[in-house]
């Protein structure tokens, strides 16, 4: 009775331990983007292109934003094994600076959280005179 009970506890934990396997791997082509210099107030959006190199379908969840400064987009609908997805970053550029800003990107893939960033340095406006 006890190996029986034994058997049956170490087929369920085997089962959960296989539902829990990720078979959608998310790879994305770079995970920083450098927006170089821009000008203050023209904001600047930049696409992080990924595949699902596994063999089950690939669903984001969520994707946050490190502040309000930076907006963000991403693909929707599940990504079927093979497919191309993206999240998109947009930065406000509303402030001068070197700027250097993340995205987490939380998905049902392997692995489950990846981080983006996306920096770079935003620069005064030039004045008419210094177009002259």
């Amino acid at each position: 009775m006890k190996r029986i009970l034994f058997l049956a506890v170490a087929l369920m934990v085997l089962a959960v331990a296989q539902a829990q396997q990720k078979d959608s791997t998310i790879v994305f082509n770079k995970t920083t983007h450098d927006f170089g210099e821009i000008v203050q107030g023209t904001p600047q959006t930049y696409s992080f292109e990924f595949k699902n190199t596994g063999k089950e379908v690939l669903v984001i969840e969520s994707v946050r934003a490190s502040c309000g400064c930076t907006s963000s987009g991403w693909t929707k609908e599940p990504i079927k094994p093979g497919k191309k997805g993206y999240v998109s970053a947009t930065y406000n550029a509303a402030s001068r600076g070197m700027f250097d800003k993340s995205l987490t990107v939380t998905s049902n893939g392997t692995p489950n959280v990846i981080v983006l960033r996306v920096k770079g340095n935003v620069i005064t406006p030039a004045s008419p005179e210094e177009n002259k």
